[in-house]
């Protein structure tokens, strides 16, 4: 699976793009014919705080999976939208193998 990430307004340090290629990588385990994953990452003012935002887009065959969410940190938002996008895999995997 190509994963690509794009970090808007700020740039990603190492650590942090190690945590989101583990946490996609991961979602291979659940259907492996995952085509690729964009990440993308930005800041958004909202007042006083800064919140993060995760978008992560998955193709697979014939559909697009699409998790985005907004927290305190990258971490638990990647976190949350990988849980978001296990569910949606299983739920296609569950479409696809109906079909067939």
């Amino acid at each position: 699976m190509d994963i690509r990430t794009q970090s808007i307004h700020f740039d990603a340090d190492v650590k942090l793009l190690d945590f989101i290629d583990k946490k996609v990588g991961k979602l291979s385990t659940f259907l492996d014919r995952i085509v690729s994953a964009d990440v993308i990452m930005k800041l958004e003012k909202t007042g006083q705080i800064q919140d993060k935002v995760v978008e992560i887009k998955l193709n697979v065959p014939g559909n697009v999976l699409l998790a985005k969410e907004t927290c305190k940190s990258f971490e638990e938002a990647v976190d949350l939208c990988a849980e978001s996008l296990r569910r949606q895999l299983l739920k296609y995997k569950g479409k696809v193998l109906d079909r067939h």
